[in-house]
């Protein structure tokens, strides 16, 4: 009787052990979806333009990766990983005995399936339960995976140094290149990493890296991984500081834009998928957009005092996607993005939608408009208010043409008065202005805020007549190649042929007759309109050509004054000129004039 209880409780205690290693072994999670990846931003013609990311792992199809980087990995960590199913016996004997004897630990015994396993597992601790979870994990994955996909998927997930995760990472950060053209002694290298990436980083330690790279490349030989002659060009091979890649992402604050845009969209997601961004940034414009934002905040600091800030958008009207975007002077002091969050009294650039639904009313450039001081009840705050011109000058009746070139303040005024304030701010949502608008008769001069982004959107409609959605991106896929995203351009009109010619000869009259003389010196015919806000707090120029709008915001973050006399005309409209001046289109930038038969143009 006490036989057969013995017997029970050692099967008792044989189907408890078996129901673990079952329930272990077939709860291995697959590989991908619970690993961070990087996201890769491209410009528009394709180039890398920024990562973001946290942590930095590309993910690179096992074919892709070269034979020598693959066995350069288990000359370094695994010598037995064709031989053995996940657990190596022999290794650990051998590991034991050099350890011994040196009295130190100078080896593992963990084979490459049992680290694949350990990355996996994701956790930290040395517990018995973990090590046996460890190796469980990786007899799992022997069975599941062939010797080459074990590799594939090391090499994708594992740790390099200098946050560098996967092998395609580690190639473009040591060496700048993608994995598939990396080396032998560069493949030994790399590979050599795995046993302490932080102390053998060609980054930190070029001399320990170079012995470590060294003893891979005599171990590849030795198992006849590669030639003598192979392994002699290889040894030749030196690591020089000057070699390794420093990246510095273009375009910071356009990439934080679609970052923020992808992150509410994708949420945790976002960092697991690979994708691949390919947005509309074009770095020439980009670049000179930086430049001239830069170069023109100097020079009215010079003018005035330290610590102005300017932005900048440049939007294509054909297509609606933002080619270039300055947020502020240097992004690694502020991330604030100066045109897409900051909301800004727009002053006198927003007379053109006081005009435009004027027009909608059935007025035309050459009515007239009484230019006098004007009393309006405000209601709210229990007084009146009477808006003045620039330097208290008045004109009597003027066209409507005349009073736009010279942007007049009681005669724009009396204008919205007439055709009604509600008019105005539905022109203004109308054309793409997204921030609350009331409809207080200040609104006729800009007294409610917007930003640089909405404003410059906006204006593309006095250019085609169709409201635009500014894109940031055309496409994403995902690390498989796959489309995750194809957004299309989307116009709707909003605005007739007859309102945007005429929009056009009002904005075409401030540059020729008017206060925006400057825009003159960009060689072409251009249109727009400058802003300027109380005791010089805002400075603004928004127009276009036939290919671009672009708008300036040039400011103090605290509200104070820019400096006195530091109008739109004097501030913003410099580097608005300077940017058309020395812009540069490329073929796949189309005229405005292609605009309608372009088929990718999808009215809603």
């Amino acid at each position: 009787m006490r036989a057969k209880k013995l017997l029970f409780v050692f099967f008792l205690l044989a189907v408890i052990f078996l129901g673990f290693f079952l329930a272990v072994f077939w709860s291995i999670p697959d590989i991908g979806p619970d690993f961070d990846y990087a996201v890769v931003v491209h410009s528009d013609d394709g180039a890398v333009l920024a990562e973001f990311y946290r942590e930095r792992r590309f993910f690179i199809p096992r074919p892709n990766i070269p034979d020598h980087v693959k066995k350069a990995l288990v000359a370094a960590e695994d010598h037995r990983f064709y031989a053995h199913h996940g657990f190596d016996v022999k290794g650990i004997a051998r590991a034991v005995r050099r350890n011994i004897t040196a009295k130190s630990v100078m080896e593992g015994g963990s084979t490459i399936t049992q680290q694949l396993a350990k990355m996996m597992l994701k956790r930290a601790d040395r517990s018995f339960y973990r090590k046996l979870q460890e190796i469980l994990v990786a007899f799992r994955l022997e069975w599941k995976y062939s010797k080459e996909e074990i590799l594939g998927l090391y090499l994708n997930l594992a740790y390099f140094g200098e946050r560098a995760y996967g092998i395609e990472a580690a190639a473009r950060t040591y060496f700048n290149k993608p994995a598939a053209r990396l080396d032998v002694s560069e493949a030994a290298l790399l590979a050599g990493l795995q046993k302490a990436p932080n102390k053998y980083s060609p980054l930190r330690n070029p001399e320990l890296a170079q012995e470590r790279m060294m003893k891979v490349l005599r171990e590849m030989l030795a198992l006849q991984f590669i030639s003598y002659d192979e392994y002699a060009e290889a040894v030749s091979a030196s690591i020089t500081q000057e070699s390794h890649f420093q990246r510095k992402d273009g375009a910071p604050y356009f990439v934080d834009l679609v970052r923020q845009n992808l992150s509410a969209k994708y949420g945790n997601a976002l960092y697991t998928r690979g994708l691949q961004v390919f947005s509309t940034c074009d770095m020439a414009m980009q670049s000179l957009a930086e430049q001239v934002v830069r170069d023109g905040v100097r020079k009215i600091e010079l003018r005035t005092r330290p610590d102005v800030q300017a932005a900048l958008v440049a939007i294509d009207l054909a297509s609606g996607e933002i080619k270039a975007m300055v947020g502020g002077t240097d992004f690694s002091r502020s991330q604030f993005n100066r045109a897409t969050m900051a909301l800004r009294q727009p002053g006198s650039v927003f007379k053109s939608f006081v005009y435009a639904a004027a027009l909608q009313k059935g007025m035309s450039n050459d009515d007239s408009i009484l230019d006098e001081t004007v009393n309006i009840e405000d209601a709210d705050r229990g007084r009146w208010w009477t808006p003045r011109n620039s330097e208290n000058e008045y004109h009597g009746e003027v066209s409507l043409k005349t009073a736009f070139a010279l942007s007049l303040n009681s005669a724009t005024v009396r204008l919205a008065q007439r055709i009604g304030f509600d008019s105005v701010s539905e022109m203004a949502e109308r054309c793409g202005i997204r921030s609350n608008l009331g409809t207080h008769p200040s609104l006729a001069l800009g007294s409610y805020d917007v930003t640089l982004l909405d404003l410059t959107a906006a204006y593309v409609a006095f250019a085609t007549g169709k409201k635009v959605t500014p894109m940031a991106y055309t496409s994403i896929k995902d690390k498989n190649g796959d489309y995750v995203e194809q957004p299309a351009s989307s116009y709707r009109e909003v605005l007739s042929t007859d309102i945007v010619n005429k929009m056009k000869e009002l904005l075409r009259a401030t540059v020729v007759s008017g206060i925006a003389g400057r825009a003159r010196a960009a060689g072409r015919p251009v249109y727009g309109k400058t802003g300027t806000t109380n005791d010089y707090t805002d400075a603004w120029f928004v127009g276009f050509d036939d290919r671009l709008a672009v708008g300036v915001w040039v400011g103090r973050d605290d509200h104070t004054t820019i400096g006195v006399e530091e109008t739109g005309s004097e501030a913003a409209l410099p580097i608005w000129t300077e940017f058309m001046k020395k812009v540069r289109y490329p073929d796949r930038l189309p005229l405005m004039e292609n605009l309608i038969s372009m088929q990718k143009i999808n009215p809603k």
